[in-house]
């Protein structure tokens, strides 16, 4: 979306429509909108999904909002795309526990995002068991792409959904030595004087720490690689907050992540700084930074006057150097801002995911560990 909020070109993607989703709930929630207005636009969303063309069950990147129809993404990836698949079903699962009530139109609801949910062959994208999933398919390139998913990203929720699947399940295996790497996968060293337990040098973008964990809940979280998945993502946050606090000029601006830039859409991180603040990555930091968050916030609004204001609240990015403002708003970026804030007020969306029976099943068939931790506390702030 532009800033005054119409529509830049007919490119939708299928994990923007996922937090999408999410953004409903949110909305009925907080009495934004009803229920009935939730479920009918559910309900809609949900017919233009079935028509789209899927691939082993799996939805392309990018479809024509109008016609449904594949846009490619990239060169050999003009097919399914398991991760965007995971950021919609994800949401979808959530939508499901949420709307759980006898009336038709919600029944219709759950039943429509069950054959989406189940149809998925999560196992076929393993290519050869006991191996990792891998990214994409496409019937014209087959595997060209080529990319398995390994860890630490974005996707570790895509692992969750098809350990939990009960039509297309993958194997434990799969996860330990994809997405683990048979721990490959630890990191434990200290950045700018904060221990990352999981990935790369310096954390990498904030999107990372965001996309699955808009629906799993990192409080009292462990597996056979990470004891305490609050501490990674907090981890995470606190080297991105610091390492910008170190760079920018900009007071309580930070938000390294990818955005909308200056030449397009761009990957930012403090190991691949293009002097590009997404103002979307901190607020969507709030459950694990909520001061900083908030203080970036307050700033964000100040800035040369509202420059960064638009329609529908911040605008995706901004480059202090320069000047230069972002023109648009992006779902895959405002749509983790709306669930992460209400899970830091009411862990709404976190309960939804981890208490559904998928992921119930799939978690523990992947040897992750749950721990009742009461109020969802832990958190450290310090400079």
């Amino acid at each position: 979306m532009r800033s005054d909020g119409l529509p830049i070109h007919e490119v939708t993607s299928i994990s923007g429509v996922g937090f999408g989703f999410l953004a409903l709930i949110v909305g009925v929630h907080r009495a934004w909108i009803t229920r009935q207005e939730a479920v009918a636009r559910a309900n809609r969303m949900l017919l233009s999904l079935a028509a789209v063309k899927r691939f082993h069950g799996a939805f392309p990147h990018f479809v024509d909002a109008s016609s449904g129809k594949t846009i490619p993404f990239a060169k050999f990836d003009d097919g399914g795309d398991l991760v965007e698949t995971a950021l919609l079903v994800q949401a979808l699962i959530c939508v499901r526990e949420f709307f759980g009530g006898q009336a038709t139109a919600e029944i219709d609801l759950r039943r429509s995002i069950a054959e989406i949910v189940e149809a998925v062959e999560w196992n076929w994208f393993t290519r050869e068991a006991p191996g990792p999933l891998f990214w994409h398919w496409s019937p014209r390139y087959a595997w060209a792409k080529n990319l398995p998913i390994v860890g630490w990203n974005e996707a570790l929720v895509c692992y969750v959904l098809a350990a939990g699947s009960t039509a297309h399940p993958i194997s434990p295996e799969c996860y330990h030595s994809g997405w683990a790497r048979h721990g490959g996968i630890r990191n434990g060293t200290k950045y700018l004087g904060v221990r990352l337990p999981l990935g790369e040098a310096y954390g990498g973008p904030l999107f990372l720490s965001h996309y699955s964990f808009c629906t799993l809940d990192p409080h009292g979280l462990g597996d056979a690689y990470c004891s305490d998945y609050l501490e990674q993502v907090h981890a995470h946050c606190l080297i991105n907050y610091r390492y910008c606090r170190t760079r920018y000029s900009v007071e309580d601006a930070w938000g390294l992540s990818a955005c909308d830039g200056p030449k397009g859409y761009v990957v930012n991180s403090p190991t691949e700084d293009h002097g590009i603040i997404a103002t979307t990555a901190a607020l969507s930091s709030i459950p694990f930074l909520p001061l900083r968050s908030g203080q970036a916030a307050l700033r964000f609004l100040r800035w040369r006057d509202g420059a960064l204001v638009g329609r529908f609240g911040l605008m995706d990015s901004f480059q202090p150097s320069t000047g230069w403002v972002s023109g648009t708003h992006l779902a895959i970026n405002q749509g983790p801002v709306v669930a992460m804030m209400e899970n830091y007020r009411s862990g709404l969306i976190w309960d939804l995911f981890m208490n559904a029976t998928d992921v119930k099943n799939g978690l523990a068939r992947l040897g992750f560990r749950q721990e009742k931790t009461g109020e969802r506390t832990g958190l450290r702030e310090a400079f």
